[in-house]
């Protein structure tokens, strides 16, 4: 299975995600792609199996991934402050993996509904549902 996590602004998001899903599932491989150096730095960090950096392989990773995550922006061209390009929004909302996709409110995207939890509270969730994910797909 091939997940991947995209993260930028220097992988906060990301580095958590991993961390967390490796005390988890410590034999997933997981795919970071950072939008910026500093990002991709964060998560090879928190123990990423595979990384890169910028637009191509963010297009190319997210062609063949199972799942993707990120924040709401990586399906936004020109979001996180302008890192997420035009050809990276297409390719990775219209990827046939699903996504998992944390709701923050910053640069300019206001998401109504989005509810006030802690980064924490956003990881929490998101782990939850790749190991569904995961879980389901072990079973077919």
């Amino acid at each position: 299975m091939k997940i991947v996590i995209i993260d930028g602004q220097g992988g906060r998001m990301g580095r958590s995600v991993i961390e967390q899903l490796k005390k988890s599932y410590p034999d997933l491989e997981l795919y970071a792609i950072g939008t910026n150096s500093i990002a991709t730095s964060a998560m090879i960090k928190a123990g990423a199996s595979h990384a890169a950096t910028g637009e191509n392989p963010a297009i190319v990773n997210s062609q063949d991934a199972d799942i993707i995550i990120g924040p709401i922006g990586i399906v936004m061209a020109n979001s996180l402050l302008g890192e997420i390009t035009p050809a990276m929004a297409t390719s990775i909302g219209s990827s046939k993996a699903y996504k998992i996709l944390i709701p923050v409110n910053r640069c300019n995207h206001y998401i109504v509904g989005c509810q006030n939890n802690t980064l924490s509270d956003y990881i929490n969730m998101v782990c939850e549902e790749v190991g569904k994910e995961v879980r389901s797909r072990c079973e077919q």
